[in-house]
């Protein structure tokens, strides 16, 4: 080539980048948040070229439009189906569990309703054995939805109570996420294992571009709930897998997952089937009328079937993810950190916030709030675990006391507590993946007597964990704080 000639290909080049990075400027920074607006940002002006291949892939945080759609299209039938359930009275002082509800309906559609009793399970065996038996005395139908499902000799109990429940008639429809079901080992033989014992399944977010079922990849439905006959249901972080993943690696090293369930009963496990049959619908298109429990009224509204009350349980569920157009998990999060006012207590697996929650909860403890947080010593996944760790000195110096618990366990739990008053447990982790990418579900409750219970966990996983101190922390090798600043940077990438 000629010199003119290469001079127009360098020109080309220089022009093309230079288009590039503007249209990012003015793509990037609509509708998403400034630290992940920055980090793509930054990666298309440094390496224009694998920074604009990476966002076409994964840089679109929300679901398909026609997803957005039906999850409206869900929220509009919620509101009609529970036009009649009314705010619940709070008791004097207590006016604020009330304004966190009417925020939580507003984003998800569902009320908080009284009349319910839950119970805690903490052991991992115990929560797959309890869950089992629910299933052998369900006597109409079976809602199991979880994000990874595998068929192993730990979890052979409770796909032996599907297989009885569909031998005694019961209709038994089951969920689980495409991609993080098919990353374990024998998800082949568990899907042929479900179409052996004749239930009702399907990949939630396939990616499957041949058959066109398609989204952002990274994308995960990461939500776990068991409902039986819309009586009893069961939720928290448990996966329906074999305590060590049934990972080599995790084996070899004996890890074990640490988990926490609860165990519902009463008018609230009605939403819980409500957020089933949203997936289901949104996944096949199909409404599982005979699952839905609804009935009209004298004048020909629909509304659901009342359950009858088991406790004096205020509960709520709220349904997260990228279908919802906000992040109603963060704003539930910072919401309660906000309204604390004498001790907080959280426990995340993936501890990795936004601003708004890491400003929430030095906030929090900056005026005088006990606040501490609990997470793994060991970690499973090494860019999150180095990602959480550039949190941790900001926290100490705020006053928040960091407790690692101990190796071989993977402290897998997520919950959370307010002062004296109120609960939190679901599947959602406070790290921006679970805030922005996963499809999650929570459980808020209100009440001394659950609250305490949770309490309780907590102060066992206090006994045996170890505290960690700043000046521990500020004694880190220089190597451990490159990984930790570089693991921060690429987790704003959303």
């Amino acid at each position: 080539m000629d010199p003119t000639g290469i001079a127009l290909h360098a020109l080309g080049v220089d022009l093309f980048g230079l288009g590039v990075r503007l249209v990012a400027l003015l793509v990037i920074p609509v509708n998403r948040r400034p630290s992940s607006a920055m980090a793509w940002l930054l990666a298309i002006f440094l390496i224009p070229y694998v920074g604009i291949i990476a966002f076409l892939m994964i840089g679109n945080p929300k679901l398909p439009k026609r997803r957005r759609a039906q999850q409206r299209e869900i929220n509009g039938m919620l509101d009609v189906l529970t036009w009649d359930t009314p705010e619940l009275e709070q008791e004097p002082g207590q006016e604020w569990v009330g304004s966190i509800a009417r925020l939580n309906r507003n984003l998800g559609s569902l009320p908080m309703i009284g009349g319910n009793a839950a119970t805690l399970i903490e052991d991992y065996e115990d929560a797959l054995h309890q869950m089992a038996a629910a299933v052998d005395a369900a006597e109409s139908y079976v809602l199991c939805e979880f994000y990874i499902l595998s068929v192993d000799a730990t979890t052979q109990e409770f796909f032996a109570a599907l297989e009885h429940a569909v031998k005694r008639g019961l209709t038994v429809h089951v969920l689980f996420d495409h991609i993080g079901s098919r990353r374990v080992a024998g998800y082949r033989a568990t899907t042929r294992h479900l179409d052996a014992i004749g239930v009702e399944w399907q990949p939630m977010l396939p990616v499957m571009p041949l058959k066109g079922k398609y989204q952002r990849p990274d994308l995960r439905n990461h939500r776990k709930i068991l409902v039986l006959d819309g009586q009893v249901g069961f939720m928290g972080s448990l996966n329906l897998i074999d305590r060590s993943y049934n990972k080599s690696s995790n084996i070899r090293r004996g890890l074990k997952w640490q988990e926490l369930v609860t165990r519902v009963e009463g008018p609230v496990v009605q939403a819980m089937n409500a957020v089933f049959l949203s997936d289901w619908y949104s996944e096949t298109g199909v409404i599982l009328t005979a699952q839905a429990q609804v009935l009209p009224d004298r004048a020909g509204r629909l509304s659901i079937v009342p359950v009858p009350r088991l406790g004096d349980l205020d509960c709520q569920v709220v349904p997260s993810g990228p279908g919802f157009d906000n992040d109603n998990n963060l704003k539930l999060f910072n919401s309660l950190l906000y309204m604390a006012r004498r001790r907080v207590s959280i426990t995340s697996p993936y501890f990795v916030p936004d601003e708004s929650l890491i400003a929430a909860i030095t906030t929090a403890a900056e005026r005088g709030v006990a606040v501490e947080l609990f997470v793994g010593e060991v970690a499973d996944q090494p860019v999150v675990y180095h990602a959480q760790r550039s949190y941790y000195e900001v926290l100490l110096r705020a006053g928040v006391r960091i407790y690692l618990y101990p190796a071989p366990y993977i402290l897998h739990a997520k919950h959370l507590t307010i002062d004296d008053d109120l609960a939190v447990i679901g599947s959602s982790n406070m790290d921006m993946r679970s805030f922005g990418l996963n499809l999650e579900v929570t459980l808020m409750a209100s009440g001394r007597t659950y609250t305490d219970a949770m309490r309780a966990v907590e102060d066992h996983y206090r006994a045996v964990s170890r505290e960690l101190t700043l000046d521990e922390h500020l004694h880190q090798g220089i190597v451990t704080r490159l990984f930790d600043n570089l693991a921060r940077l690429t987790s704003a990438l959303q």
